[in-house]
């Protein structure tokens, strides 16, 4: 579960978090994705959410496809504000808020509570998403029936990590080992380690970090994440020995686990 949070001095980094923003980056999405509607936000709900000026297909809210923004409560009973949130909100209304930005879309372009799912460009050429992962304002997030441009924001979310910057100098996001996985049941956690055992069972891939997989941290593919794999030219069996970065909701299942949809949350750091 997600532990009592305390409030982290910002100011160090966020002073040139809109300068930084505002310049143009080297990565482009729009040649792998689909040009969609010119649109004006009214308002930022929060670090990966924007409101519209007007609704667009019956919908008043863009989230920000493939990554997540520190989270604030938003109404919800209990939810803890994450740190930061209020400063990647804030990044991104220097982004976004009164502008007239193009939308870009992947693959699924609704999710289920009725938002649309795109990658916001702004007349200045500036890709929304890879600005606020350059900045360390959000991370990766990807889902599979939308993986377009993934390996663009892990690229510019890299940096910022080797950069300290934003949310990657906060003890809260950091890259957690194995063995600490679990500590955060139920959180979303990004885990680096060696995977020490690979076996299929049942057409399930088991990734082992530990000796017991009864109670060490383990990393799942079912039958469908496996054929995204294997179309990928990607064998996640070949992997034992390989030090692994991976992503995702730790739950528990025998031990912490992480269950993949798709190929992108795990990665191979040095290979690109």
């Amino acid at each position: 579960m997600i532990r009592a949070l305390r409030r982290f001095p910002a100011a160090a980094f966020f002073a040139g978090v809109v300068l930084a923003a505002l310049s143009a980056f080297a990565a482009d999405p729009r040649g792998r994705l689909a040009k969609g509607e010119t649109v004006a936000v009214a308002a930022v709900v929060d670090g990966d959410t924007v409101e519209l000026a007007s609704p667009l297909d019956g919908a008043r809210e863009i989230r920000l496809v493939g990554i997540q923004a520190p989270k604030l409560p938003l109404g919800r009973k209990n939810f803890p504000t994450w740190p930061l949130a209020d400063e990647s909100k804030a990044a991104l209304e220097a982004l976004a808020l009164g502008k007239t930005l193009t939308l870009y879309y992947g693959e699924t372009r609704k999710d289920r509570h009725g938002r649309i799912l795109a990658h916001l460009v702004g007349g200045n050429g500036v890709w929304i998403q890879g600005a606020m992962l350059r900045d360390g304002m959000a991370r990766v997030y990807t889902f599979s029936d939308n993986r377009a441009a993934a390996d663009l924001m892990y690229a510019e979310e890299r940096a910022a990590r080797a950069a300290k910057a934003g949310i990657w100098n906060h003890p809260f996001y950091r890259v957690r080992a194995p063995d600490e996985a679990g500590k955060d049941i139920g959180s979303f956690q990004v885990i680096e380690g060696r995977i020490l055992d690979a076996a299929r069972v049942k057409g399930r891939v088991y990734l082992n970090f530990g000796a017991d997989w009864r109670t060490d941290f383990t990393i799942a593919i079912g039958p469908q994440a496996a054929k995204m794999f294997r179309a990928d030219g990607r064998d996640p069996l070949a992997l034992k020995g390989a030090i692994v970065r991976v992503r995702g909701w730790l739950k528990r299942e025998n031990g912490p686990m992480i269950e993949l949809s798709h190929p992108e949350p795990l990665e191979v750091p040095g290979k690109r």
